[in-house]
């Protein structure tokens, strides 16, 4: 009698652990990547006034040093290229991603030195505030960097 009631015991935990764990979101790689954003509405764009950003570059190892303004809508300011840092940050918030959002917390990276550059971006783009740090430290903030080029420039190797 006791190893039947330890037997259905054993059997109904089991079930119930078996079901809890079912309920559970399926694991993801701990590599998420970039955070993505909602589609923006067209109407973010209208009245938001020009986005204007200041682009500092510090160390980069090719003489692309320094502190330069950027404006999208129209493009302008004294960054090297404005038009093609403009495209290019558009290009990568129209396919979901936050062009300023860090690495996330806990992110795998591969353990990789892509230099001593160092970059800051502050300023507005398409409304909303921008203070965003860049460095070449692993494998996701070298990929992060390499996103945006040219709005960063390409490093020395």
């Amino acid at each position: 009698m006791l190893l039947r009631r330890l037997s259905h015991r054993v059997l109904v935990t089991s079930a119930v652990s078996v079901a809890a764990l079912a309920a559970l979101p399926t694991a993801s790689h701990a590599d998420t990547g970039p955070r993505q954003l909602p589609p923006r509405p067209f109407s973010a764009l209208d009245g938001a006034g020009p986005d204007r950003l200041t682009v500092t570059v510090t160390d980069s190892g090719n003489g692309n040093d320094g502190t330069h303004d950027l404006r999208c809508g129209p493009a302008g300011g004294s960054h090297p290229d404005p038009g093609a840092a403009c495209a290019q940050l558009d290009r990568v918030e129209n396919g979901g991603i936050d062009p300023f959002a860090p690495v996330p917390a806990g992110t795998n990276c591969t353990m990789q030195y892509g230099g001593d550059a160092t970059a800051r971006i502050t300023g507005t783009w398409h409304g909303r505030p921008v203070d965003a740090s860049y460095k070449l430290t692993d494998g996701c903030e070298i990929a992060r960097w390499h996103r945006i080029e040219p709005v960063l420039p390409a490093t020395a190797p």
